[in-house]
C-alpha cells in the first residue's frame, strides 16, 4: 500500500497501521492496547472504561478554546470473513490490501474499512499539528459488529463533549440521522442420531459465489441467501424423495447475509440420477432469478462415502420446515421515506453432533420498535411450531432524527460550500452506535458521515479512494465550524 499515492495520506497511513493490528468482535485487547499506546505517545490524556472503550482528548488549537467539545467515534473491531479457500488467520495476520483502479480491496478477506477507516480518520486528527479545532474528544468502541456491547456498557459521563460526529457510514454524500433497532433471535433443536439405512447414495451439496452483504444496509438489493437457497432444495427434495440429512453447515456471522451454505444427505440409491437432475434444474432455475445480482454463484454437488448415522427423520422433516417457512428479507417498507423499515436474515444454521443440537442464529431490524418484536415473534413461532427453543435477544435501540439538530445544519452547510450541492439527509436501515448513545446522553446531538463502502461484512469489502478524501475535507469544514460555548 505505501508505494501507491493515496490521498489523503495521513489518513492511508493509518489506516495501513489500523490494518497491522488484529481486532475480531470480542478478541480487541491487542487494539486496545495500540489505541493506548498511540493516545499517551502523543501525550494525550487517554482513557479507557471499563467496556473497554478507549477515549482520547485533544485540547482546541490556539483561538477555539471557546468552542463546543466535539466527539468523534467509530468502532475499533470488524468482520471477519474470509473465502473458503483462502489461509488467513484473524487473530494473527495483517490485512493485505490492493488498489484496483479506484477501490482498495484486501486479498480474500474483509478489508476492515468497516470501520477502520473511521478509526485511522481520528488518529489522523489526533496526530495533526495544522488542523483548525475546538476540544476535541476521540471515542473508539468495542465489539459494534457482534452486539454492540462497547457502546452499550458506555460509562455514563465518559463523554464530555455535547456534538457528536459518527464515522461509520457508507455512503459519501449522505449525512444519516437516525438508524434502526435490532436485535437476534437464537435456535436450538434437539436431535436423536440414527443409523442411516442400506443402499443410500450419499452426496455432498454446496451453494457458493454469492455476494452476501450487509444484514441491514444490503437487505433490499435482491441478494441470495445461501441458507434460504439450500433449504429451499432441501424442502422440495423432501417431498419427493426418502431424505436423510446427515449434516449442514451453513452461513456465519449474524449480521452477514450468507454467502455460502453446505449439507450432506443421503437418498435411496435407486434417486442417485435423479437428484443429480433435480439440482441442475433447480440450480438453473436460481440462476436465473438472480441473474443480476448473483453473477457469480455456484452450485456443487459431490458424492461422499456416507456416515453410519444421520439425523432423526423425524426431526430432520421439521427443520428443513421451518427454515423453508421462517420470513427473510424485506418485511415491511417505510410508510413516510424510500426506506426499508422491518427485516429478517436468516444468518446461520449449525448442526453441532458432539451435542446432537442444530443451533440457528438471525437478526432482525425495524426502525419501529413494535414492528421488530413483531417481526423477531414471527421467526420465533416458525421454530416453536417445529417444537425447537427460542430465545430473543434484547436487541438495541433506534435512533431518531433531531429536527433542531445544529451539527447537522453546520454538516450540510459545509458540504454545499465545498462541493456546491446538496448532501442527503436520510436515515439508515442498519444499526448505529448512536441509537445507545442517545439512551446515555440525551442532550447528544449527532450525525453520522463516512466514505463510500461496499461488499461489507463479506470478502468482497472495498473502499472508493476518493471519497475519502472527501469525507476528510468534509470532517474538517465541520471541526472548523463548531459553534461556541
Amino acid at each position: 500500500m505505501s508505494e501507491i499515492k493515496l490521498k489523503p495520506e495521513c489518513v492511508f497511513n493509518c489506516f495501513a497501521q489500523v490494518n497491522t493490528v488484529p481486532r475480531p468482535s470480542k478478541r480487541e485487547e491487542r487494539m486496545i492496547e495500540f489505541l493506548m499506546n498511540f493516545g499517551k505517545s502523543l501525550g494525550l490524556e487517554t482513557l479507557r472504561d471499563e467496556a473497554g472503550n478507549v477515549l482520547i482528548r485533544k485540547d482546541a488549537t490556539p483561538g477555539m478554546e471557546n468552542r463546543r467539545t466535539l466527539v468523534l467515534q467509530s468502532h475499533m473491531d470488524m468482520v471477519c470473513e474470509k473465502n473458503a479457500d483462502v489461509h488467513f488467520d484473524f487473530d494473527k495476520d495483517a490485512i493485505q490490501t490492493h488498489v484496483d483502479g479506484e477501490w482498495m480491496k484486501a486479498r480474500g478477506t474483509t478489508l476492515g474499512a468497516d470501520d477502520g477507516i473511521g478509526v485511522a480518520m481520528e488518529m489522523a486528527v489526533l496526530q495533526s499539528t495544522d488542523i483548525k479545532h475546538g476540544p476535541l474528544e476521540c471515542l473508539f468502541t468495542r465489539d459494534e459488529e457482534t452486539g454492540l456491547t462497547g457502546a452499550e456498557g458506555l460509562e455514563a459521563g465518559f463523554m464530555k463533549g455535547d456534538l457528536l460526529v459518527n464515522l461509520d457510514s457508507e455512503d459519501e454524500g449522505e449525512i444519516f440521522v437516525s438508524c434502526a433497532g435490532g436485535c437476534r433471535t437464537f435456535v436450538e433443536m434437539d436431535y436423536k442420531p440414527e443409523a442411516l439405512p442400506h443402499g443410500m447414495f450419499a452426496f455432498s451439496l454446496a451453494i457458493k459465489g454469492l455476494q452476501g452483504g450487509h444484514s441491514g444496509d444490503d437487505i433490499d438489493k435482491k441478494r441470495a441467501n445461501a441458507n434460504k437457497l439450500l433449504t429451499r432444495f432441501l424442502y422440495m427434495t423432501m417431498k419427493k424423495y426418502d431424505l436423510r440429512l446427515l449434516d449442514i453447515q451453513a452461513g456465519g456471522l449474524h449480521n452477514a447475509i450468507p454467502r455460502e451454505a453446505r449439507c450432506v444427505c443421503a437418498v435411496p440409491m435407486k434417486d442417485k440420477e435423479q437428484i443429480r437432475v433435480d439440482w441442475n434444474l433447480f440450480s438453473a432455475d436460481v440462476q436465473e432469478e438472480y441473474s443480476v445480482t448473483e453473477p457469480g454463484m455456484e452450485f456443487l454437488l459431490e458424492s461422499c462415502e456416507p456416515a453410519v448415522e444421520a439425523m432423526d427423520q423425524a426431526t430432520s422433516c421439521r427443520l428443513i420446515t421451518a427454515l423453508q417457512a421462517v420470513d427473510n428479507g424485506v418485511f415491511a417498507m417505510c410508510q413516510d421515506i424510500a426506506m426499508v423499515e422491518t427485516s429478517s436474515n436468516l444468518a446461520s444454521i449449525h448442526m453441532r453432533p458432539e451435542r446432537r443440537v442444530v443451533e440457528i442464529n438471525s437478526s432482525q431490524r425495524s426502525s419501529i420498535y413494535s414492528a421488530r418484536v413483531n417481526m423477531a415473534n414471527t421467526v420465533a413461532a416458525a421454530f416453536e411450531l417445529a417444537g425447537a427453543r427460542v430465545e430473543i435477544g434484547e436487541g438495541y435501540p433506534g435512533w431518531k432524527m433531531n429536527p433542531k439538530s445544529e451539527i447537522l445544519r453546520i454538516a450540510v452547510e459545509q458540504y454545499v460550500r465545498l462541493f456546491g450541492k446538496e448532501p442527503k439527509v436520510r436515515g439508515i436501515h442498519a444499526g448505529l452506535e448512536c441509537g445507545l448513545f442517545s439512551e446515555k446522553y440525551p442532550g447528544m446531538d449527532m450525525i453520522s458521515v463516512g466514505p463510500t463502502l461496499r461488499g461489507v461484512h463479506s470478502p468482497d469489502e472495498r473502499l472508493l479512494i476518493p471519497t475519502v478524501q472527501m469525507v476528510w475535507d468534509h470532517l474538517l469544514a465541520i471541526m472548523e465550524n463548531v459553534p461556541e460555548k
